[in-house]
């Protein structure tokens, strides 16, 4: 029998890419989001246009803040496993509103997790992030490494939340995977990513920031990648484990501009500025662990994820 999956933030960049697979897959899908205004709302609504007729998915519009929502949701459907993806983003805006991430990430967080002890959820699998790790000296990243160095607001409420989820686990024992996400991209990806924006900014001829003379290195992991690590986990219930989902590849921001203007056909304007505030210096994932208890295995390149990224951007936007 196929299972009652709870995807928040389901109308998302990821999540909305997962619905469709956990469709696919014959499952059941209950889509929580709340349409936020971090960016417009109407992507969102676009992300999750083919979902709306299918007959195995429901959408409810609704936050995870509100406890009373939470609460009729799980008493009118048998909710038999969350895949938690609601979050506020964003590393720099974080610095402005960090009680927003506070409120949204930890408290969210913490409403789910009581949801999942009251009614007996059987999985919960929380989507946390790279970011985590900070300005971590040793590289790759490693789930065994010490965590004391997170350098964003963002950062220090994605590892509270992941605090949570282990402490939950240890009182109610919910069986609960943890999966640090490093910097995914691909179609429907925010607007306000790197990926996206250059790719948004060169196409309109305009100026592309470049922080820290473009020497920070990321591990980007295409989305199609981090959707099979969350099904693999889906169908992989642990007690208790933290995942790394990435590329286990790293790139310098100048050359992903490359690679990015050269898919265009474009020449970027570039205009350089000091390191920002939050950001990290290199991320990059150590996946032998979900390589061996997962199967996880990323087959996506940065040249084809940038390619595959492009052309939907041309056909999206053009």
């Amino acid at each position: 029998m196929k299972k009652i999956v709870l995807v928040t933030g389901g109308a998302g960049f990821i999540g909305s890419h997962l619905c469709e697979k956990l469709i696919e897959k014959g499952h059941i899908v209950v889509c929580l989001d709340n349409f936020n205004d971090y960016y417009d709302p109407e992507i969102k609504k676009k992300n999750i246009s083919s979902l709306i007729r299918q007959e195995r998915f429901e959408l409810i519009k609704g936050d995870i803040l509100d406890s009373a929502l939470l609460e009729k949701i799980f008493k009118e459907n048998k909710i038999e496993k969350i895949i938690h993806l609601a979050a506020i983003a964003g590393v720099r805006p974080s610095l402005i509103k960090p009680s927003l991430y506070i409120d949204v990430d930890i408290k969210g967080t913490v409403n789910l997790l009581e949801a999942a002890r009251k009614f007996g959820v059987r999985q919960f699998i929380f989507g946390s992030s790279s970011s985590v790790y900070g300005n971590n000296s040793k590289v790759p990243f490693s789930e065994n490494d010490p965590l004391e160095l997170q350098i964003s607001p963002y950062a220090t409420a994605k590892r509270s939340a992941e605090l949570y989820c282990r402490t939950y686990h240890h009182l109610y024992k919910i069986p609960i995977t943890v999966l640090r996400f490093f910097t995914v991209y691909g179609p429907r990806q925010r607007p306000d990513m790197a990926i996206h924006k250059f790719t948004r900014l060169m196409s309109n001829g305009e100026e592309v920031p470049v922080f820290a003379q473009g020497k920070s290195e990321r591990d980007y992991t295409f989305v199609d990648d981090i959707l099979q690590g969350v099904i693999k986990a889906l169908e992989t219930p642990f007690d208790f484990e933290i995942f790394n989902l990435g590329n286990s590849k790293t790139i310098r921001l100048n050359k992903l501009i490359d690679l990015i203007s050269q898919e265009l056909g474009e020449k970027p304007k570039l205009k350089f500025l000091p390191a920002q505030p939050g950001d990290v210096d290199i991320t990059y994932a150590d996946i032998s662990k979900a390589k061996k208890l997962l199967g996880f295995e990323p087959n996506t390149k940065i040249e084809d994820g940038v390619q595959k990224f492009v052309k939907w951007y041309k056909n999206s936007f053009s």
